[in-house]
């Protein structure tokens, strides 16, 4: 049985938080993001709650594949708050949060890559186990 996550976005003014539902705590948000003021189509900051350098540098990695994407930095404001924040720069033609989109979406397919290889490995290696 496949189980899907659900998103959720919320409008407050100048911010956009998005919310991921798990599939089995629908009550309990799996990312919180938050979009700092002062952004525009082509550059803006978000601030990932209990998020760390684990997504920041891998999502910053992904998002820098894009060649529409200029500039994609993170950082942690203090090593004692649970916060990441992302800063994204796009050239014309194409907006931070469609290179955020994309990261992410990219992102979770090299899990999944990653998961599936994994997986058969070890289920390859059992069976010749067994077969010892």
């Amino acid at each position: 049985m496949e189980q899907t996550q659900q998103q959720t976005s919320i409008e407050t003014g100048p911010q956009r938080i998005r919310v991921v539902s798990h599939p089995i705590f629908p009550d309990d948000p799996i990312v919180n993001t938050t979009k700092l003021p002062g952004a525009n189509e082509t550059a803006a900051s978000y601030q990932f709650d209990q998020e760390d350098h684990t997504l920041g540098n891998a999502l910053r990695f992904m998002i820098m594949k894009n060649p529409e994407v200029e500039l994609c930095g993170y950082s942690i404001p203090h090593p004692s708050e649970a916060k990441m924040n992302l800063r994204i720069q796009t050239y014309e033609g194409t907006t931070v949060y469609d290179a955020l989109e994309k990261g992410l979406d990219d992102l979770m397919d090299l899990c999944d890559v990653v998961t599936a290889t994994f997986t058969d490995t070890r289920d390859d290696f059992a069976a010749s186990m067994d077969a010892q």
